[in-house]
């Protein structure tokens, strides 16, 4: 599907869309819990589909509804080979192949995209020192065997996902056990999220100098309802155009004091030059003088589409670095990022781990493919609110991903005159 987007700033005001990332973690407890469970959101999307998809063929009950997820936790476990559909969701398969193992299911995970080619090594190795049986064919990975408890480690600067998978895992084993992180945590605020999904329904997490303690034969216990906050990285892309919008873009709903890193956005935009204002989780962003900055990406890499569109109409040089694990993403970002903005008309470089771009008045417009990637498909949607012609973004259905209504909710904000 092509969408073709008229050039121009954009006014008005937006309903932030649940967190996918919080919405993966709520499903997950309530899956494993006791009682049967309700999670309202605001929008569901592909990726958590996939999730509670597989949580349905692990032995849940799980009915959805246009905004809310009825669950009944799982019982037993199919018979035989269970399969498993995360589609391209990282967070489906890395947060679910360990619980797999914790409840003793044999499986295999059919992926989709670029998912089977996204590193995996350091968790699987893991978990296969513990009691697992996995081997990956293709874009199929089976699993086999009963996790056991004990000296778990993975390092930091991976994915957190490896993390937060092995902390949904471990209560539920048979004994004690202790998971050491090493190097530098990226991404630190993903586990913080999954920790407090945790507690919530819950588990005990102890935490070490490097890392946690878990005891085992723990019980989940979800709430009877949750609320899915709204999602920062995906109000992120509003939030930008307010930042190039005279009368600016309100974006309702967020949560200031949300442990989702990503809410990093409102600083950065002020270190631009945006004019931001909050009022009761509402945040309004206006155009300042916008300038040039360094951004370090290593706790945020989904704002880096975003923020390169962002940067590309600021004036001066923008540097984004320690951005390298974009590069195994649903495309390599660092190098769709460059091609979907030069193709619109910025001076944009990349480099092994980021970009540098060279901010312009203006940009040209034109067509550029989305690349398969819903964080590209939105940042050329930015790009085109500071764009002299119109923007057509080809393969643009690949934001139903994350945030299917996203260019519903671009067509109901007003172009500026």
């Amino acid at each position: 599907m092509d969408i073709s987007i008229k050039s121009g700033s954009r006014c008005g005001a937006v309903q932030a869309p649940a967190s996918k990332s919080v919405a993966h973690r709520l499903l997950i407890c309530a899956a494993l819990s006791r009682e049967k469970s309700v999670i309202r959101l605001n929008g569901l999307s592909k990726d958590i589909e996939a999730t509670a998809r597989c949580l349905t063929a692990l032995g849940a009950d799980i009915t959805i509804k246009e905004k809310e997820i009825a669950v009944k936790p799982i019982q037993c476990l199919p018979a035989g080979q269970i399969a498993l559909y995360p589609g391209e969701s990282g967070s489906t398969l890395r947060f679910l192949l360990p619980v797999a193992g914790a409840l003793g299911a044999e499986a295999v995970f059919i992926m989709e995209g670029r998912l089977h080619e996204r590193p995996m090594g350091a968790l699987t190795d893991e978990l296969k020192r513990h009691g697992m049986f996995i081997r990956q064919e293709g874009e199929r990975l089976y699993c086999s065997g009963r996790l056991q408890s004990g000296d778990y480690s993975l390092p930091g600067n991976v994915s957190s996902q490896f993390i937060s998978g092995l902390l949904f895992a471990l209560p539920l084993l048979e004994g004690k056990s202790s998971l050491a992180v090493t190097g530098e945590m990226e991404s630190a605020a993903y586990v913080e999220m999954t920790k407090n999904a945790l507690r919530d329904s819950g588990i005990l997490i102890g935490e070490t100098e490097n890392g946690y303690t878990v005891e085992g034969n723990q019980t989940y216990r979800a709430a009877p309802k949750t609320i899915v906050e709204a999602d920062w990285s995906n109000a992120a892309f509003f939030l930008c155009m307010g930042a190039l919008s005279q009368k600016g873009v309100r974006v309702i709903g967020l949560n200031p004091a949300s442990a989702q890193g990503d809410r990093a956005i409102i600083d950065i935009l002020k270190r631009f030059g945006a004019q931001v204002e909050c009022q009761d989780g509402a945040y309004t962003v206006r155009k300042g003088l916008l300038k040039g900055q360094t951004v370090d990406a290593r706790a945020i890499p989904d704002l880096v589409p975003v923020i390169a569109a962002l940067s590309a109409l600021a004036r001066g040089r923008t540097r984004i670095v320690n951005a390298g694990r974009l590069r195994l993403k649903e495309s390599d970002r660092l190098q769709t990022a460059r091609q979907m903005l030069s193709s619109l008309g910025a001076d944009i470089t990349e480099t092994p781990d980021g970009l540098i771009i060279d901010g312009k008045e203006s940009l040209a417009g034109g067509q550029t493919p989305a690349y398969g990637d819903h964080r590209i498909a939105m940042a050329a949607a930015v790009a085109a609110c500071g764009c002299r012609g119109d923007v057509t973004i080809e393969g643009a259905q690949c934001v139903e991903k994350s945030y299917p209504d996203f260019f519903q909710h671009l067509a109901a904000l007003e172009v500026e005159a």
